[in-house]
């Protein structure tokens, strides 16, 4: 058998072919990217199955389970053998994307192109990791001639037309990607497999227990009290790892739990998780409607008056997120309110190590100000970003205390700040908008002071809340 790789950066993480990053399977070094993260330069190897395997577990809560970092092999990347026992830290990303020339079981189809162990490769489907699309998406504008006549050959209308599985189909509608459920499932010639090789991991998972952040539980619906550095419902190659299927788990539910809504992986609080389809659409519609109202914790760095703070949001799906105080035709409208903020003492050092808050080199640390916030609309990041853009930050964000601190310290460098420079062209402030996202943008790897202490419906008839947040918990 012979495979070809193509590779694109993934708006939104996953589904779409739209930016170029080069990624052929024939060279020795390729840029990746994946989960909105920018390119990292990681090595192309491949290494033989290791002989020691081991058991395969998959508990709600794993407590004596050994964290060890992946033996590195010669080529850098560590020898395969199963995704079980939890890394305690995600390597780099490695997603491979193949064209099947000859219709094959795709377990077999990929330990043989990648030369994967097979224990291996049926871990990857497990997690959610491996995706399909009848029809290869078209390669980036950079492709090498190679990649270019194979996405021909397999995607010619005389080939087209002999395959009955896209009969009736747009080649848009044959381009779209599924997941791979099943290690047996037949892909034909022609289908195009993207493999993320790197899941990312979540460690905590296996640390928590899951009973005891269990809020409430109903006919139509589980509150959970989510620890931070998990996600609530997966991520594009893991969805194994997360809170619906551990809290599952942890209820003996035979339906999974099924996601409603989103908060940051660094976030705890509450989340509803649904147990029948038609409860999540109508939850879904509370949504809409603005019948759901959430109200948060944050732990700023500085204080924040009392009042409502709007902001306009730019529209794209790329972290860190950009925020404007003036109107931005096209960007999205950002507001909060700010209940109450109080000072409360700074987390000690003890606190701060056993949650992983990160030290983001804040100038004074012997306050915070706890801010109760009623999030009156619901963008990605945005009591992040816009605390940051009002100079307080919340504790342990690293990726929007940094950018603070430097607006701070360098009055006009953030093109949309309140000091921002004018531009002589268009060009300039695109420039300048490149390099402060490049400056900034690493995710925490636990936990920041943001909190979603309550979440109601319908008018106050459902209300819930989460346990005190852990900066209110001093270590000693």
């Amino acid at each position: 058998m012979r495979s070809m790789g193509f590779a694109s950066v993934f708006a939104n993480g996953c589904r779409s072919f739209s930016a170029p990053a080069a990624h052929a399977r024939t060279l020795a070094l390729a840029p990746v990217s994946l989960n909105g993260q920018r390119k990292k330069l990681v090595q192309v190897a491949w290494n033989s199955p290791s002989p020691n395997k081991r058991t395969f577990k998959c508990e709600s809560a794993l407590p004596d389970i050994t964290r060890t970092a992946p033996a590195s092999s010669v080529n850098g990347y560590p020898e395969y053998d199963r995704l079980l026992p939890c890394p305690s830290h995600n390597i780099a990303p490695r997603v491979e994307h193949l064209v099947v020339r000859e219709g094959v079981r795709v377990q077999d189809y990929i330990c043989k192109a990648l030369d994967l162990p097979p224990l291996f490769v049926a871990d990857l489907i497990h997690f959610g990791a491996v995706y399909y699309a009848l029809v290869c998406p078209q390669p980036p504008p950079n492709a090498t001639p190679e990649q270019i006549n194979v996405f021909k050959e397999v995607t010619a209308p005389s080939v087209l037309k002999k395959r009955a599985s896209i009969k009736g189909k747009t080649v848009r509608e044959a381009q779209k990607t599924f997941r791979i459920t099943h290690v047996d499932q037949f892909v034909e010639a022609g289908t195009y497999l993207r493999v993320h090789v790197h899941p990312k991991r979540f460690p905590r998972c296996y640390e928590i227990d899951w009973k005891s952040r269990i809020i409430a539980v109903t006919e139509s619906y589980v509150v959970l009290d989510k620890p931070s550095g998990t996600s609530v419902g997966g991520t594009t190659d893991n969805i194994e790892e997360s809170c619906a299927t551990f809290a599952s788990r942890a209820l003996g539910l035979k339906t999974p739990l099924k996601t409603t809504h989103q908060i940051d992986n660094c976030t705890e609080g509450c989340v509803v998780l649904a147990r029948t389809k038609e409860y999540c659409s109508i939850f879904h519609g509370k949504i809409r409607e603005k019948k759901v109202k959430k109200l948060y914790l944050a732990l700023a760095a500085a204080p924040m008056p009392v009042g409502t703070i709007t902001h306009y949001m730019r529209p794209i799906n790329m972290a860190p997120r950009l925020i404007s105080e003036d109107f931005i035709e096209g960007w999205h409208l950002c507001k909060l309110e700010i209940m109450e903020c109080r000072k409360v003492p700074w987390p000690n050092q003890v606190t701060e190590e056993k949650y992983c808050i990160e030290d983001c080199h804040w100038p004074s640390k012997d306050y915070a100000y706890e801010c109760k916030i009623n999030l009156l609309t619901g963008r990605t990041h945005q009591i992040r970003a816009q605390l940051a853009a009002c100079g307080a930050p919340i504790v342990g964000d690293s990726m929007y205390m940094p950018a603070a601190i430097a607006e701070i310290t360098n009055t006009g460098v953030n093109p949309f700040g309140k000091c921002r420079k004018s531009y002589t062209s268009e060009n300039d402030k695109a420039i300048a908008i490149t390099e402060w996202i490049a400056h900034h943008g690493k995710e925490p790897s636990v936990a920041i002071g943001l909190q979603a202490c309550q979440i109601s419906w319908d008018d106050g008839k459902h209300i819930y809340e989460a346990r005190s947040p852990w900066w209110r918990y001093r270590e000693t």
